[in-house]
């Protein structure tokens, strides 16, 4: 209470040299702002030594793009979670009733997924309900649920601190007050509101392509998704200052839109080296080049109708805040689509058969995905130097969106960056190939050469639709880019002649998990070219051919399909196939005990299979052999029950299962054993929670 009185005192002393506009906000966070925080218990200046993922307070430089800051001046955090934004400005600034400021931070916080967020120059403290989606012409009293003057700091400090001091956070002081003071309406979160945004691009850009193109559905589909994938890449580039700000939205001016964009498209080839970008056939690399994008004729209406809601002021998100996970959710639904053209060549959006018949599209929470990425990556990384870590396969072979695989990778990174840093960080910063780099004192990061390399080296995933393929590339690839800039990547091009990404195409495939070619030549005769495509068999040791030679994966990861049949091929001519293949593939076959059995299949021994599923496989009649299996083939490491409610929609209760591949776990079962268990169930395994 001290400092703030003395903060207060000086301020009131030189108020009008404050206001003048020669002190500028640098000075501002230094003497008023970094104090004021450090008072309510937070670690400004990370005194106590943090790694970068863990520091409490992040500082942005203020650069600016487009007449703004790329991100908040402040982030505070409690772990690697963030909390709430703070925007400084100037004393100067006439944070009251000026609309500028406050629409600044809302987007932000907003992009963010954040409640609240603060608005302060200290002479005044704002205190902003961010899950109103913001808009260039509201007024400043727009969600500011709090407004306080230097002068009532004193007075009201106990009620600050019991909502943003560091310790109000982990007592849930900060979330109550936030769900009080909930906007009735006018909310509309930012995953809905991106989900809204790019499903309208996606019915603009099918209805002019499928127009003014001769393309078969497969390919309509792919156009679409590769062009919006390729604008939101670029687009997230620019606020993070890869990309130079605005490059899109300059092909606002003038005719020929899409000629000039496919410049653009082509030359981010050169750059980035990504599937997303890949016109030309390149040695060592299987997949073909995109030769039918760039010869597309697209109208000038609907493209710049999508450019000029990418930006400001039309555009209320703000891409260089905008969590990896948010995304990967947008995604998810949006994959539940598909374009279909009808009789008359014309484009029509609807719901895919698969996703119609499970009742939706079901997002795994973030929290669900961290627990088990940490129970099986985390596992498998103890004990390890980042040498032994390299020869570790994690695989999802239902992947999505890709926000397993993601979670993996960044549990990768943080471990590898953690490694490095406590074993001599300046002999890992040396070297033709250095695995760190150093921003400031003892503020180390990977290399993005590390990055790409743990990328290759240990993630893996295959989905059945190739659009999923291709939005797991994308999450994964702007997940290599964090803290990279223009200058890094430019480096990168001149001195090690290495661009910028990593070509996925080994690692990420499209396929259906379950079936093996070998279906083909059992039902040769009754199938025609679509249901060929439909059922999309896929070679597990031709593809993954060095891995299956080698033993397995060492982890099998993921949220799989839940549904009876589905476009994964489970109709009446295929039973005999699953039956013959799958101890589970019998009766009423779930697609989610076939994942389980083929996952402990593509397991090495001692590898480790973790997934999301059902509860019913405990004690359902019709999974008994699916207990059997998995008796039989795994030790059952842990069973966490996570009750309803986790899918947002669905009434489905579930459970994590962790199951690790060994050679005879029956050890320590009876014969009697098994069979009760087999019969009634896993229940007598016991239940744990997170």
């Amino acid at each position: 209470m001290n400092d703030i009185s003395a903060l207060v005192e000086r301020f009131e002393r030189n108020r009008d040299a404050y206001l003048s506009g020669n002190y500028n906000e640098t000075q501002l966070r230094r003497e008023f702002i970094d104090p004021f925080f450090t008072a309510l218990g937070w670690d400004t200046d990370n005194r106590q030594g943090f790694a970068e993922t863990y520091k409490e307070v992040i500082h942005e430089d203020a650069i600016k793009i487009g007449g703004y800051t790329k991100a908040p001046d402040y982030r505070f955090r409690i772990g690697r979670e963030r909390k709430f934004f703070v925007e400084a400005k100037k004393p100067s600034v006439n944070l009251k009733d000026d609309p500028s400021p406050a629409f600044q931070l809302r987007r932000y916080a907003w992009s963010a997924k954040l409640p609240l967020s603060i608005l302060t120059d200290f002479e005044e403290f704002a205190v902003y309900d961010c899950r109103i989606k913001p808009a260039k012409s509201d007024k400043p009293t727009v969600g500011r649920i709090l407004y306080l003057t230097y002068k009532e700091y004193e007075t009201r400090w106990e009620e600050i601190s019991n909502i943003f001091s560091k310790d109000a956070i982990p007592k849930g002081s900060f979330d109550k007050y936030a769900e009080t003071n909930k906007a009735k309406r006018g909310t509309a979160e930012v995953d809905t509101a991106f989900l809204t945004e790019i499903e309208n691009w996606r019915d603009l850009l099918a209805r002019n392509i499928a127009l003014r193109n001769s393309l078969s559905q497969p390919e309509l589909n792919f156009a679409v998704q590769r062009t919006i994938d390729r604008m939101i890449f670029l687009r997230i580039c620019e606020d993070r200052g890869i990309e130079t700000y605005g490059a899109l939205m300059a092909l606002l001016n003038g005719e020929r839109v899409y000629k000039r964009l496919c410049e653009i498209f082509y030359r981010a080839d050169e750059r980035y080296n990504s599937g997303i970008f890949h016109f030309q056939k390149e040695k060592d690399r299987r997949e073909e080049p995109d030769e039918l994008t760039l010869g597309l004729q697209i109208d000038d209406k609907p493209l710049k109708e999508i450019i000029r809601n990418l930006y400001y002021p039309d555009s209320p998100y703000e891409f260089a805040v905008l969590p990896a996970d948010i995304l990967g959710q947008v995604y998810e639904q949006f994959l539940g689509k598909v374009i279909r053209l009808t009789s008359g060549h014309r484009a029509v959006v609807e719901d895919k058969p698969e996703v119609k018949k499970a009742g939706g599209v079901y997002y795994t929470p973030t929290y669900i995905v961290d627990y088990i990425v940490k129970n099986t990556v985390g596992k498998l990384l103890e004990n390890k130097t980042p040498k032994q870590a390299a020869k570790l396969r994690l695989l999802d072979p239902a992947c999505g969106s890709g926000s397993f695989l993601i979670g993996a990778y960044q549990y990768l990174l943080d471990w590898h960056r953690e490694w490095y840093v406590n074993n001599g960080p300046e002999k890992h910063a040396a070297g033709k190939q250095p695995a760190l780099f150093q921003v400031a004192k003892s503020d180390w990061r990977l290399t993005t050469t590390e990055r790409k390399r743990i990328l290759l080296n240990n993630i893996f995933g295959v989905d059945i639709d190739p659009q999923a393929v291709e939005v797991t590339k994308l999450s994964l690839l702007l997940k290599v880019l964090e803290g990279e800039n223009a200058q890094t990547i430019s480096q990168q091009l001149k001195f090690f002649h290495e661009r910028a990404l990593p070509d996925l195409g080994n690692n990420i495939k499209c396929g259906n998990s379950l079936i093996g070619p070998d279906f083909y030549a059992q039902q040769m005769n009754l199938l025609d070219d679509e249901e060929r495509l439909r059922i999309n068999a896929f070679d597990w040791q031709a593809e993954f051919s060095e891995i299956m030679k080698a033993g397995g994966f060492d982890a099998v990861i993921g949220n799989p399909p839940y549904v009876f049949g589905g476009n994964y091929g489970i109709e009446s001519i295929d039973k005999l196939y699953f039956k013959k293949r799958y101890v589970s593939g019998v009766g009423k076959i779930n697609l989610f005990t076939l994942f389980i059995d083929k996952s402990v299949q593509l397991l090495r021994i001692g590898g480790l299979v973790s997934f999301v599923i059902p509860n019913t496989l405990l004690r359902v009649t019709s999974y008994s052999e699916a207990r059997e299996f998995i008796l039989k083939q795994t030790a059952v490491k842990q069973i966490v029950d996570l009750g309803t409610g986790i899918f947002s929609g669905a009434i489905t209760s579930s459970i994590i299962i962790l199951l690790e591949r060994q050679t005879n776990p029956l050890e320590n079962i009876t014969e009697i054993r098994l069979a009760d268990l087999v019969k009634i169930g896993f229940w007598t395994c016991g239940l744990s929670r997170i």
